[in-house]
């Protein structure tokens, strides 16, 4: 049996820009938002236009194009850290400020027992840096870094 073969699709700039201003303050996307299966959204900034991308598609199969963006979910946002990064100047809202403790337990993978007074997705920051997704519920953050990304103890 042949695998079946999910498309590309172009999404809606637009709608997805007013989440990120509701949420994060973002006033600019620079580039094209890409989506393959259900979730997973990628930002392509490459000279290719949407029409060349679909043509490439139709003869090639395409896992992806550009870098992970994000995923939609229900109606905000979840940023991956790259998406983070590129956007780290827009970013005037929903972030929260750990302290150095907190910092080295974020970049381990943990989630934060913290009642940081906020529900939903916040961008987590450290002193100018900007170290990526948590969710937060009244009692902690929970964490979004992948586990290839964060920090590894020291083994004694």
């Amino acid at each position: 049996m042949k695998p079946q073969h999910t498309s590309l699709r172009v999404l809606n700039k637009n709608r997805i820009l007013e989440k990120l201003k509701k949420q994060f303050g973002i006033t600019e996307i620079p580039g094209l938002l890409l989506q393959k299966g259900k979730e997973r959204i990628f930002l392509y900034q490459g000279s290719l236009s949407e029409r060349g991308i679909i043509e490439i598609e139709k003869t090639l199969p395409v896992e992806r194009v550009g870098i992970y963006f994000g995923k939609e979910i229900n109606d905000e946002m979840r940023l991956s850290i790259d998406g983070v990064h590129l956007l780290k100047d827009q970013i005037t809202k929903n972030t929260f400020e750990l302290n150095e403790e907190q910092m080295d337990e974020w970049m381990h993978g943990s989630e934060l027992q913290i009642k940081s007074g906020k529900k939903g997705f916040l961008v987590m920051k450290y002193k100018d840096e900007l170290l990526g997704m948590g969710k937060a519920s009244e009692e902690k953050i929970s964490n979004f870094i992948p586990k290839n990304r964060r920090l590894r103890f020291k083994d004694n």
